[in-house]
């Protein structure tokens, strides 16, 4: 089994930056692509971002390309999310997960979900 625990969400005006941040229990992360995905209440889970094993390959929905930067620490089992010009639009909860398999951009493609942490932006 593997834990995830994102971390790094609040409040912030619009305009501003978050970093999240997604510690990995476990001797596998190293070898497993990511992604974080979001959620507001009522509302389906919404791909973010991905990135492979090695950070070298990174795949953004079209909604945060150019304001949203993932990477990842192996050495620390860690996953990064850099949330840049935040919007209120951009105020849901996020989650990393662990990607298994197809496509990456939907939910039922990734197991080991984390508790989500709140990221709530003002206008």
């Amino acid at each position: 089994q593997v834990q995830l625990v994102e971390s790094g969400g609040g409040l912030v005006q619009a305009g501003g930056s978050l970093r999240l941040s997604c510690e990995a229990s476990g001797r596998t992360f190293s070898s497993s692509a990511m992604g974080w995905f979001r959620q507001a209440p009522g509302k389906e889970r919404e791909f973010v971002a991905f990135i492979n094993w090695s950070g070298g390959i990174t795949y953004y929905a079209d909604s945060v390309k150019g304001r949203f930067t993932i990477s990842r620490n192996n050495a620390k089992n860690t996953v990064y999310l850099k949330m840049n010009s935040l919007n209120p639009e951009d105020s849901d909860v996020y989650y990393c997960a662990v990607y298994v398999i197809d496509n990456y951009r939907t939910p039922n493609s990734y197991n080991y979900w984390g508790q989500g942490t709140q990221v709530t932006v003002s206008s």
